[in-house]
């Protein structure tokens, strides 16, 4: 019993609240305050909708009617007033006067237009809402009138005072007359229509209120003597049932459960308290530290109540709804009424298979179900009893007599119980904190103490266990007793796992966090309203539910909203289109979804562009949201295909540079800012005859102009030198005439606006005598006035000649791979694409095998040409100091500007950028913080070749140093913070290019070539930028892979020299053959490992070894030569077990390699690692230079390379 819970749904603080209401339909809550303000409340969302300040004094009524948008109030200013609650629309209706005190309670009725009323006056009164009269006046009681209720069916009304009764009024006279309007003052007129038909006493104080049972006849009443009483009716009598005694202060309010044999009440000794109706005794008792209770309502429809006190409100409710269900293939198992039940998804047939109805108290449903498909048996959890559990066995045929579970069920305390093998199950003590294995007998077979404070498990695939505390998820081996993994995480609820085990899903309150089996998390999602449950579509997308939604969520993390709930349900699966899940009431539904937006946005993720085309093409996909999300995510050219709005087309084919379809919308928009846009993207993309349309429409002569003098089109520019002298434009003339060269026309312009001074000076300097003299004429002037003034040499101003003229040409512009989806739907078809190959090849690898296992393997290829330190120096020329102090003097009155390489410096944490602006010492500190880099020797060429690659150097004149011009990541960037140099070292240059080279090197036994590979390939992978958390985990791969294989060749590189200088050391010899198989190698690679330590092995006469390596090479399925030959070494190996020569080898103890002795470091044994690679190394050689590199101090403290800005 003392386990049912206050399960709080939304708390608030406030005013005293002395009034509460629900919405039959919405979720809104009204509250009416001391304070006279009567609160509008969305309690699923937490939110004020809107709040109503008319009356005067404080409220102690307020009521929603069943199915218009009204709200009834009643205050302490004897006044009655009906609100319209529709959001654009709201305010008060009407007021209705005539109550002479204090109003308590107000109600409007369920069929009729009717508002019932109480008040202090001693009396009850029924308005009608819709002539907004009076029609009857209910006297009888000598005292205040606390309450007063419609019945819910009958024509009755229930009544509490403070005259220690409770009063059942019979109003059926009502509903056949209404009084005449003429006498509606006289109270006998009023009093004809309404009869006391029940007076019920038995209070010893005052009654504060009184409720009908929604469906049995019965009342409940509560008042100030600290009693509730129920009470039982008849057609013609009522009488007092029994009392419940307990509380300790006045009792304000007190009502049924509407879906149990249950009583809750309220009062002012600050408990809410819940009794059981058959037994009268109290089940539940909740209390606040310093708040009284004053009203108690529940929820006509819902599993909700709420209750209002001094400093705010509760909406709670007292027991869990979510159903306990698992699902297996198609049939789910679900509990309803304290029943398992099994219902086929596929035919919809739905069938009880056991009862669990005394697995805790009736108030209580099961909280977990665990199914095992192995032996057909579940296990269901309860919070009854601080926690139990129950396992019990279904039966094979579903029908006949449901047998209840505790004839063979075993049952024990435990909070939480889930199935983690065939013939195990776990269960969690949590006040023990402790963890108990059991078997199919309820037999302990094992205790584990959790690594964190537990306060769930889930499973975590088999024998492992999903921990949940507060802060983090642990991933539990339970045969080893160690964690796997931890993801820091907010306090999770539910763990829902994808099909196929590869993901999973931690549900919290408000958050969801996706990640992988290893707890690698891959999205983290924020709801502001309560999750409610969740499943994997078959596609990998998470969907899930919350109050009054179901979204998705994708890999990435992008969600969205895929349909709209009137009530929460609880999924189960998602095939297709169909949606299977749980209502509230534990009922099977299917929803039809469509998933059409997720899966458009889940082939965007993964580059499926065959299924984008095909859902273009198949599909209504239109709306504001998925055009801006393609917008966002860089891909306009497929909204492009969504849009019909001219203008949104228009911004997008500029987005995306269609110039065409840009073109188009702007004829049909005709907009001067329009083409004002279209010019400039145009111009931008060298299209001159577009950019000419648009001037042209936009009537922008003097930019026609300079674009025909741009492009040589001499016979345009002539034509333009018409209009403006047709338009009269003297500044258009002159720029017209400047870009002919017409110097005639130039001068007639300057002349004809009265520049004189400068129309002689142009026809002097361009030997124009007589028009110099005309002008001299016309400005009333001889020569010999203008002695003063100086000559000038003949004008060299001339337009440049036309060497190429583009007239008929568009300029060109950077070539770009054709897209693949304007390709697609322009052309009607799917591009055909080479299929992608896999680098390796098998024949190759086949043949290097081959090559590996004979005698005399020869030795590897030249190296090539070292590159040596003799680059030049005089990359940047330096001007000469004299020069740059003449140059600091002329500038010493202005303030420098922050340089381009001091922005790249103070922006980037990554090294490479330090080097890229020049700035080795900073970028050698970074290095060595970041990675413990000591010798810096062998970087220099790629410091050197960073450097030159971050400018670009033009050539202005032969007598000046070249211009310096830094070459930006970002050139559309133009804040000072973004500014980064171009990315000289890619990773995906990288991978295609020597790591292919370096893999191809190991297949062709050029071992000497491959090392210098790997060693170079690190050395560049310090200085990769990457763009994305991705990538710098991609790159965190690469170098360890890198370091495995150059780990591998040295290995097997000193084993060759040891052969070659020491052929009687045969121990080293076999031993640094067994090491390189601990390589972790790609499977092609780990083969040639494995075949060359069973060939090695077998020389050796160690059979019993070599059949190991051949056992493990037959498990890697190479081809048949390869296979036929190792189970050849398996068959020696079992005629004779045993190895001839002794030597240091454990294969079965896990183990790392010292990089720099090439011996075992064993699980446990002490270690000091390379700061890059991670190589390990025995203690002894920690502070040296690591082997591999010659770059690192082993041992020494680092933070990580950083390469993600």
């Amino acid at each position: 019993m003392s386990s049912m819970q206050m399960l709080t749904k939304f708390e608030s603080k406030s005013n005293r609240v002395k009034g509460l209401a629900f919405h039959p339909t919405r979720p809104l809550l009204a509250a009416s305050l001391h304070n006279g303000t009567v609160q509008l409340w969305n309690y699923q969302m937490g939110t004020l909708m809107d709040r109503f300040d008319e009356h005067d004094g404080p409220v102690r009524a307020v009521a929603f009617h069943p199915t218009r948008p009204l709200l009834v109030t009643g205050g302490d200013d004897y006044k009655v007033k009906v609100w319209d609650i529709r959001p654009q629309n709201r305010r008060c209706l009407f007021t209705l006067h005539g109550h002479l005190d204090y109003l308590r309670t107000v109600q409007f009725h369920h069929e009729m237009p009717w508002i019932l009323s109480a008040s202090d006056d001693q009396t009850i009164r029924i308005w009608n809402s819709t002539s907004r009269q009076c029609i009857a006046i209910l006297t009888g009681h000598s005292h205040y009138v606390m309450c007063a209720q419609f019945h819910s069916k009958d024509d009755l009304i229930v009544s509490a005072s403070m005259d220690q009764t409770v009063r059942v009024w019979d109003i059926s006279g009502l509903r056949r007359n209404t009084p005449n309007q003429q006498q509606q003052n006289s109270f006998d007129s009023f009093e004809a229509f309404s009869t006391v038909k029940y007076v019920l006493e038995g209070h010893d104080r005052g009654v504060n209120w009184a409720s009908f049972h929604p469906t049995l006849p019965l009342i409940v009443s509560a008042g100030d003597d600290r009693q509730i009483k129920l009470w039982r009716m008849s057609e013609t009598k009522a009488w007092e049932v029994d009392t419940c005694r307990g509380h300790f202060n006045n009792v304000s309010s007190a009502l049924f459960h509407p879906k149990h044999e249950l009583i809750l009440s309220a009062g002012e000794d600050k408990t809410i308290r819940v009794w059981d109706m058959s037994k009268r005794t109290a089940v539940q008792t909740f209390r606040r530290e310093h708040d009284r209770f004053w009203a108690l309502c529940a929820h006509p429809e819902l599993n909700l109540f709420a209750a209002g006190h001094d400093n705010g409100l509760i909406v709670f409710k007292l027991e869990r709804e979510r159903p306990a269900f698992a699902l297996h293939q198609d049939t789910l198992y679900y509990i309803r009424d304290k029943y398992v039940r099994q219902h086929d998804l596929v035919t919809g047939s739905d069938v009880g298979v056991l009862s669990v109805r005394k697995l805790g108290n009736q108030y209580i449903q099961p909280r977990t179900l665990s199914f095992n498909p192995a032996e057909r048996a579940v296990l269901v959890t309860s919070t009854a009893d601080n926690g139990i559990y129950e396992l019990a066995t279904l039966p094979k045929d579903a029908g006949g007599e449901l047998r209840d579970s505790t004839s063979d069920g075993k049952r024990g305390a435990g909070y939480s119980a889930i199935f983690v093998a065939r013939n195990r199950f776990a269960v969690l003590d949590k006040n023990a904190q402790t963890i108990e294995i059991r078997d199919l007998n309820n037999t302990l077979t094992k205790t584990i103490k959790p690594p964190v404070q537990t306060s769930e498990i889930f499973y975590g695939g088999t024998a492992s266990l999903l921990l949940s505390s507060p802060t983090a998820v642990v991933l539990f081996d339970i045969q080893q007793q160690k964690v796997l993994a931890e993801l820091s995480t907010q306090v999770v609820k539910y763990a829902v796992w994808s099909s196929d085990g590869a993901n999973v899903a931690l549900l919290g309150k408000h958050t969801i966090t996706i990640a992988n089996k290893t707890l690698t998390q891959s999205s983290l999602i924020h709801e502001t309203i309560r999750i409610k449950s969740g499943a994997w579509d078959d596609s990998g997308v998470f969907i899930y539910s919350t109050l009054n939604h179901i979204k998705y969520a994708l890999p990435q993390g992008d969600n969205g909203i895929i349909k709209t709930l009137d009530q929460p349900i609880y999924l189960t699966r998602i095939k297709g289109k169909t949606l299977h899940c749980l209502d509230r009431s534990a009922r099977p539904r299917t929803i039809v979804i469509d998933p059409t937006e997720y899966r458009f946005k889940l082939a965007l993720l993964r580059h499926n562009y065959d299924e984008v085309l095909h859902i273009i093409r198949t599909s209504n996909l239109v709306g504001q949201s998925i055009i801006s999300y393609l917008q966002k995510k860089g891909f306009p050219e497929i909204a492009l295909h969504f849009v019909q709005d001219k203008n949104t087309r228009f911004e997008l084919a500029i987005e995306c540079g269609n110039l065409d379809v840009a073109l188009e919308t702007a004829v049909a928009l005709n907009r001067p800012e329009s083409w004002n846009r279209l010019a400039q993207q145009a111009l931008k993309q060298g299209n001159h005859k577009i950019v000419e349309t648009a001037y042209q429409r936009v009537r922008n002569f003097d930019r026609l102009s300079f674009l025909y003098m741009t492009t040589g089109a001499h016979e345009k520019l002539a034509k333009m030198a018409k209009i403006a002298e047709a338009r009269g434009d003297q500044m258009s003339k002159f720029h017209n005439s400047l870009y002919t060269g017409d110097i005639v026309s130039r001068i007639t312009v300057l002349r004809d606006v009265g520049l004189y001074p400068l129309a002689y000076m142009t026809a002097k300097t361009n030997g124009l005598e007589d028009m110099a003299n005309d002008i001299l004429d016309a400005a009333g002037l001889t020569e010999a006035d203008l002695d003063d003034v100086p000559t000038f040499e003949m004008s060299t101003l001339r337009p440049p000649p036309v060497i190429s003229g583009t007239e008929l040409l568009q300029w060109p512009s950077l070539g770009s791979a054709d897209n693949f989806f304007e390709r697609a739907l322009i052309e009607g078809r799917l591009a055909e694409g080479a299929p992608y190959v896999n680098g390796t090849d098998a024949a190759a690898a086949n043949a290097a095998l081959d090559e590996w296992e004979g005698d005399n393997a020869g030795p590897a290829a030249e190296q090539g040409d070292d590159e040596g330190w003799g680059l030049d120096e005089a990359i940047v020329p330096q001007a000469e100091e004299e020069e740059e102090e003449e140059e600091q003097a002329d500038l010493a009155d202005s303030a420098p500007g922050i340089s381009e390489a001091d922005l790249w410096v103070r922006n980037s944490p990554v090294a490479a950028d330090h080097v890229a602006a020049g700035s080795f010492d900073t970028a050698m500190q970074l290095l060595n913080r970041q990675v413990g880099i000591v010798n810096f020797e062998p970087l220099k060429p790629i410091f050197l070749s960073i450097y030159r690659s971050s400018y670009a150097y033009l050539t202005a004149n032969a007598s000046m140093p070249p211009i310096q011009i830094p070459l930006r990541r970002q050139p559309t960037s133009s804040k000072p913070s973004q500014v980064y140099p171009i990315v000289s070292q890619t990773l995906q240059a990288i991978t295609s290019g020597d790591l292919q080279s370096a893999y191809r090197a190991v297949r062709s036994n050029e071992l000497p070539e491959a090392g210098k590979l790997f060693r170079s390939i690190l050395h560049s992978l310090l200085f990769v930028v990457v763009s994305s958390q991705t990538e710098a985990k991609e790159l965190r791969d690469i170098i360890s892979s890198c370091k495995e294989y150059l780990l591998g060749v040295s290995i097997e590189l000193e084993r060759r020299r040891l052969v070659q200088d020491e052929p009687e050391n045969v121990r080293r010899s076999l031993e640094l053959a067994a090491y390189f198989t601990n390589c972790k190698l790609q499977p092609a690679h780990h083969t040639i490992a494995l075949r060359n330590a069973m060939t090695v092995f077998s020389k050796a006469q160690n059979f019993a070894t070599a059949a190991v390596f051949a056992r493990k090479l037959i498990e890697l399925n190479p081809a048949p030569k390869v296979l036929a030959s190792a189970r050849a070494v398996v068959t020696a190996g079992d005629r004779n077990p045993r190895d001839a020569v002794d030597f240091s080898y454990d294969q079965f103890t896990e183990f790392n390699v010292c990089a720099a002795s090439y011996t075992p470091i064993y699980k446990g044994s002490p270690s000091v690692t390379d700061p890059y690679t991670g190589a390990h190394y025995l203690p002894k050689y920690k502070g040296q230079l690591d082997s591999l590199l010659q770059l690192t101090e082993i041992g020494a403290p680092a933070s990580g390379l950083v390469s993600y800005v």
